[in-house]
């Protein structure tokens, strides 16, 4: 890839002007052509027939379009936590790291696959961190989230299911859109796109730049850049490109308020010379093949590389202590770390008539390589950023699977899909700083599972599921410090039972759950060698409700409510405590009413209490502690209000009050106190030429 041209850092002015050439050049000139928009190649993980979504043996949800425009939200996890089954761990307001949580698992690790257009979007899913790129919200037209056995056809890490971002693709024209807000908040977005003149090809083009003060004097510079194009080159083939750069300068450190000075309202930045610096380049190019009406051949290859210096201060244990508040010595440290994975995945669907019956057979091949280079930089605050290099490790994994599985549709009314994922991978670990010492470690996964849709009337629908799950230990923690942790891979076998249907103006699932592991690997360990451990048996098992209903005039009512009565350790030192990060009881409500251009919508959402780390530590540190803190957060409930209207069918404005009531809560621990950000209000507006 060492071709392609990408715009270099602090080059806001370049990329601006990049991209008014591009509209002034490949765009404007399309103005007289019909008002059409190819779909673009992709692999969605819920396909877009009506009928895709009752195919699945599991629980589904699709954020569509009109909602992600109603909401404006602010990040993917904004828009996420209304789904049943999601928790956030909130750390500052546009998300620029992940953490989510599903069914249970702990909002602060990494056991759910994200992807993008059904790219992996984690720098590393088997060497780490999978938390340090998280797509922007403003790219993004669609969020499929997908639990049980069909999960299993999309990777490692698929315990609690998979989310999948879609990328928007560029409508034909120019649309201008803007909002500013609380905390400074300024975000602009240009979407141009153009067809060809015969209608067999399509490019476009979405820029954002944001910037804000932020939350607790957190600031931000961000632009997101996605070029998308493509062309049809026979009648039964696509083939479609995507290019993205994103960076993302961000105020944001591990450190928050300490006990003190949280609970006598403080709201500054705890760290306010700390930096978080992201740089994120990317291509996927994806073909697409209707070789006859029963065979379909999907396929992309994809390549991305992360840079992410973290530059940290250190701190003064004994004067913060008497202070109150963190106090900085001039010692900076930066934890400098780039990731670059390449991969394929190529996914044929049959069908066919095995058995007399009608049958809908998936087949796939993926294979990737994933490297990161990591060094630790000493310096001083006099030195900008330039220092000593004490640390220096690489580290590689090459992950190779396969899978298969085949829907017999047994009678009209019922469907058993039954399938099985083959997972193997390498990781290897080289310290430069140590003569170049050396390890690695392997692993091969069989992982099987089976599903069952049976239709019991026409507006009625069970499904079951049980498979077999994993996540692989990165070799930030397998191989760490070429340590042997003799960590097992996370293994957990599940169970998904459910009903879900339309009846009128109701819709309604009801899901009871179970996720069984023989392993869960924690922080921690009594041996001073080892970071991580392995945590024992843990078992999750809870229900989820969605209901919907459409009252009429416009009023429509949607709800959810999540109950995991179970989420505990079962063996090992933390037996009968609850993971961390998991609260019993999530519920969401949303009123909305829409009268031809105006819609409005008032969204609650509750998270009850939940624990910080596994001991389940109640009381938070007085002090300034080293580590990752524990201590018990209390429940909080927030409201949204959003309301948009159309002008004419050009123009738009919308708007957002969020955390209506002013809740004030903790919403996440690290080295101190993360509070939730307080009332704030968005104003906005989109323009369509």
């Amino acid at each position: 890839m060492s071709g392609t041209a990408f715009p270099k850092p602090n080059s806001n002015k370049r990329l601006s002007t990049a991209i008014s050439l591009i509209i002034a050049s490949g765009f404007a000139s399309q103005a007289a052509i019909a008002e059409t928009t190819m779909q673009l190649p992709r692999i969605s993980i819920i396909d877009s027939a009506p009928q895709a979504e009752l195919e699945q043996a599991g629980s589904v949800k699709i954020i569509k379009k009109e909602q992600l425009e109603l909401q404006q939200p602010l990040s993917t996890e904004d828009a996420l936590k209304r789904v049943a089954g999601v928790n956030i761990k909130g750390e500052e307001e546009s998300a620029v790291v992940a953490n989510i949580g599903l069914r249970g698992l702990s909002a602060a690790e990494t056991k759910t696959l994200i992807l993008e257009d059904g790219v992996p979007v984690a720098p590393g899913l088997f060497i780490g961190n999978g938390r340090y790129y998280n797509p922007r919200i403003q790219h993004i037209e669609s969020i499929e989230v997908l639990k049980g056995a069909s999960s299993l056809r999309y990777g490692p890490s698929t315990i609690g299911g998979v989310i999948n971002y879609q990328s928007k693709t560029p409508e034909e024209g120019i649309a201008v859109s803007g909002r500013v807000g609380s905390f400074g908040l300024k975000d602009a977005t240009i979407e141009a796109g153009a067809l060809s003149k015969s209608g067999d090809g399509q490019m476009g083009v979405i820029y954002t730049h944001a910037d804000s003060d932020g939350f607790q004097d957190k600031d931000y510079q961000m632009d997101d850049l996605m070029i998308k194009g493509g062309m049809e080159l026979k009648n039964d083939q696509w083939i479609g490109v995507k290019v993205g750069y994103y960076k993302n300068d961000a105020n944001i450190s591990y450190r928050g308020l300490l006990l003190e000075d949280y609970l006598r309202g403080a709201s500054y930045n705890p760290a306010p010379d700390d930096y978080f610096l992201t740089e994120r380049k990317s291509v996927d190019i994806n073909h697409e093949w209707d070789i006859n009406d029963k065979a379909l051949l999907k396929t992309v290859i994809y390549w991305s590389e992360v840079n992410r210096d973290y530059w940290r201060y250190s701190v003064d244990t004994d004067a913060s202590n008497l202070a109150g508040r963190w106090v900085y010595t001039n010692d900076l440290t930066g934890n400098n770390r780039s990731f670059e994975r390449v991969g394929f995945d190529s996914r044929l669907s049959l069908n066919h008539n095995l058995l007399d019956m009608n049958n809908e057979a998936e087949f796939g091949i993926r294979y990737f390589v994933e490297n990161s280079n990591d060094t630790r930089i000493r310096a001083t605050r006099d030195q900008d950023r330039t220092g000593i290099n004490d640390r220096h490790r690489q580290d590689t994994a090459k992950s190779f699977a396969v899978f298969a599985q085949n829907r017999f549709d047994v009678t009209d009314r019922l469907s058993i899909t039954p399938g099985l994922r083959v997972e193997s991978y390498e990781q290897t670990r080289k310290i430069l700083t140590d003569n170049n010492a050396e390890e690695s470690t392997d692993n091969t996964e069989l992982l099987p599972g089976i599903g069952m849709t049976y239709q019991l009337t026409d507006s009625t629908q069970i499904f079951a599921s049980t498979y077999k799950a994993f996540s692989p230990a990165e070799n930030a923690a397998a191989l760490d410090g070429l340590t042997d942790q003799q960590l097992d891979a996370e293994r957990s076998n599940n169970l998904e039972l459910g009903i879900r249907g339309q009846k009128d103006q109701l819709n309604f699932e009801v899901v009871a759950f179970q996720m069984d592991f023989s392993n869960q690997v924690v922080d921690g360990n009594s041996d001073p060698n080892l970071s991580k451990q392995n945590g024992g048996s843990t078992l999750h098992r809870g229900a989820e409700l969605v209901l919907g209903y459409n009252f009429g005039s416009g009023w429509r009512m949607d709800s959810n409510f999540t109950w995991i009565p179970t989420s505990e350790f079962e063996s090992g030192d933390n037996k009968g405590n609850r993971i961390s990060y998991s609260p019993e009881i999530l519920a969401n409500l949303e009123i909305s009413y829409q009268n031809n251009d105006l819609k409005t919508a008032l969204a609650v959402h509750h998270s009850d209490s939940q624990f910080a780390d596994s001991s389940n530590t109640v009381n938070l540190p007085t002090g300034a502690a080293g580590g990752i803190w524990g201590g018990k957060l209390e429940s909080y409930t927030t409201l949204d209000f959003h309301a948009s209207y159309d002008v004419n069918k050009q123009f738009k404005v919308f708007g957002s009050v969020k955390n209506l009531t002013d809740e004030r809560y903790i919403a996440g621990l690290r080295q101190g106190i993360y509070t939730g950000p307080e009332r704030s209000f968005e104003l906005g507006a989109k323009y369509k030429f």
